[in-house]
């Protein structure tokens, strides 16, 4: 895997939650703002693939074949995500499924990735973020190990009424954080 060191590292960005108004979604789009700019998020949707089917093989779906060209072309991931029935939700299970078929041309093979999870209550989606993890590992995935992202009481991570207004202080500097260590573990792993 290269990447040219004067331009930004390319991350394809994949979010979890479906719902246009998610708070993974509304965290998500606040990264684009505080990434540093040696990164360069650009979205890749979940929400048109077909549930994976190994009898669809033969003729690939074509939201199959452009998810796999999108992560494939990417330098690494930033995946966004809630927590549903203490797991990851099922079009981002889906996602991974068919980004890693068919055999030996797994496009999650030797990426970069950082994961962040956030839910309403007190663990942050903590169960989604390890399940995630378990899942990237298996497909050789290099998921960042510190610092985690693991947002809780998302009502809470934005300023004004119910969440109305702009990232609070504390929810931007943690994600801050986490975003310039994604930088340098995507660097670490990637030759230049």
């Amino acid at each position: 895997m290269t990447a040219p060191t004067s331009q930004p590292l390319d991350v394809a960005l994949i979010i979890g939650s479906l719902r246009r108004a998610s708070w993974s979604r509304r965290v998500a789009h606040e990264m684009k703002a505080l990434v540093p700019p040696t990164l360069a998020l650009r979205e890749v949707g979940t929400g048109e693939l077909p549930l994976y089917n190994e009898d669809l093989e033969a003729s690939p779906p074509a939201a199959w074949t452009a998810f796999r060209a999108d992560v494939r072309r990417a330098d690494g991931l930033l995946i966004v995500t809630p927590e549903y029935n203490r797991s990851m939700p099922g079009n981002l299970k889906n996602a991974i499924d068919v980004g890693s078929r068919p055999s030996g041309r797994n496009v999650f093979d030797g990426k970069p990735v950082g994961v962040a999870s956030l839910s309403a209550g007190l663990l942050g989606g903590m169960a989604a973020n390890h399940d995630l993890r378990k899942s990237l590992a298996v497909l050789n995935a290099m998921s960042m190990p510190q610092p985690e992202l693991m947002l809780s009481r998302a009502a809470t991570l934005f300023e004004g009424d119910a969440g109305a207004g702009p990232l609070a202080p504390t929810t931007r500097e943690a994600i801050g954080k986490f975003l310039h260590a994604l930088d340098a573990w995507m660097r670490r792993l990637i030759v230049a």
